[in-house]
């Protein structure tokens, strides 16, 4: 389906942050991890985390769920054998699962986007499994891609850090099942640091022992772990609200959300820092983030790497910002959903902004007198684009038509529905 976004002017009102799907998928896996009862409160409801949820499932674990909770029965470090695991359109649960699955004989990961993340790459992780002893049959390093593993070997491991840090966590939760220690080592670069830092965060909370270098790229991991059954408790998801932020900034607003902590280790709350320097009014205490916009933005040049899942919703801003803003360090966005640098900028200069690329960076220059909008547009199936695209209608002097908008499901299905609660013109419409 597609959705129509109407010019709005002002925003109003207070939401609750929807629950992260990063933590909520991370910790559904600890949970089939361990051998027992863990139990997760207020977990992500969206296409990534129930694609976790049915992996787990077709693995063994135990799933219960009300509208609180998820009550998990794991199946530890014995998945059951399966021919076939389906992660829709998830990256990061396709490799994280993609290192489980060398546990087990002989299974094949699906390809139901070929458009999407069946053009992703994952060579750096298959690499890394073919160190540890597992056979990997892929094409050119994308989905179909089949794991023949059993008995995974532990020992010394390395992993690139270009592409995705994912690679690197999908290591970092197998390996202190394996019956040797392991020693991971990071090549180049390492993309997302922030990200391994929540892997770690919620390894540790399932009282797993890793010693990590300062620089996140030496790690030493003790061998015959287990994991623990645990109580988790899932927090308010930046990522997304990044979006709603960026919305309320362009706009005459009084907008507030609720369950975005402070201590976060999510790096996608420097959403809140980015916005104070381009001079939005906002407030952020106690879990709270108010902002009071006036429309009024001023340029500023970003470390993307920083908050990767929050730089579109950024960028949307800066299409009003007065003055040229640069967003540098972001060459991993090209390897997501779809291309978020020429993909996306794309879209928005149909929509009327003055946008540049480079390899690794995403140069805005700032229209505060808004975009002509009244095109159709093409959201590449990537939720991410979408959400950002709709921060641009809402400022734009003529309405905006998203193309297969219902991929916002993937990590924020409720996106709308809290831009309507807010005051945002925006309507459903068949394709």
């Amino acid at each position: 389906m597609d959705v129509i976004v109407t010019p709005t002017p002002k925003l109003g009102g207070e939401i609750q942050a929807l629950s992260s799907k990063n933590y909520t998928t991370r910790y559904l896996l600890v949970a089939a991890l361990a051998e027992g009862t863990s139990t997760i409160y207020y977990p992500a409801h969206s296409e990534d985390s129930d694609a976790m949820r049915r992996c787990i499932r077709d693995l063994g674990a135990v799933v219960e769920e009300d509208d609180e909770k998820i009550v998990i029965t794991g199946f530890g470090r014995n998945p059951r054998p399966v021919d076939q695991l389906d992660v829709g359109n998830a990256g990061a649960v396709l490799r994280f699962l993609m290192a489980i699955a060398s546990l087990c004989p002989d299974v094949t990961f699906i390809n139901r986007y070929p458009d999407s993340l069946g053009k992703r790459p994952h060579d750096d992780l298959i690499d890394a499994l073919e160190q540890l002893g597992v056979s990997v049959t892929h094409r050119e390093g994308k989905l179909p891609i089949t794991i023949k593993g059993g008995q995974p070997r532990g020992g010394k491991i390395k992993v690139s850090g270009n592409v995705s840090s994912q690679y690197l966590s999908a290591l970092l939760f197998l390996t202190p099942l394996l019956a040797e220690d392991s020693e991971i080592e990071v090549l180049h670069d390492l993309k997302s640091k922030v990200v391994v830092g929540q892997t770690l965060e919620v390894l540790a909370q399932a009282g797993i022992k890793i010693e990590a270098s300062d620089d996140l790229m030496f790690y030493r991991v003790p061998g015959g772990q287990s994991y623990e059954a645990k109580k988790y408790v899932v927090q308010g998801d930046y990522p997304g609200s990044a979006a709603i932020l960026a919305a309320a900034a362009v706009t005459e607003s009084d907008v507030t959300v609720h369950r975005l902590e402070e201590n976060s280790k999510q790096g996608e709350k420097a959403v809140v820092d980015v916005l104070r320097m381009m001079d939005v009014p906002l407030t952020h205490r106690d879990g709270i983030v108010r902002v009071q916009g006036n429309g009024k933005l001023k340029g500023i040049e970003f470390d993307g790497d920083k908050a990767t899942d929050a730089v579109l919703a950024m960028v949307a801003a800066a299409v009003f910002a007065e003055g040229t803003s640069r967003f540098y360090n972001v060459e991993n966005l090209r390897y997501k959903e779809c291309d978020r640098i020429t993909d996306y900028l794309a879209e928005l200069r149909k929509a009327g902004a003055n946008v540049e690329e480079r390899q690794s960076e995403i140069i805005v220059h700032g229209r505060p007198e808004g975009v002509e909008g009244g095109v159709e547009i093409n959201a590449h199936y990537d939720h991410r684009v979408i959400m950002a695209l709709t921060v641009v209608g809402l400022r734009a002097k003529a309405p905006i038509r998203i193309r297969d908008a219902h991929h916002v499901a993937k990590s924020y299905p409720n996106y709308f529905d809290h831009l309507k609660a807010l005051g945002a013109k925006v309507e459903w419409v068949r394709e």
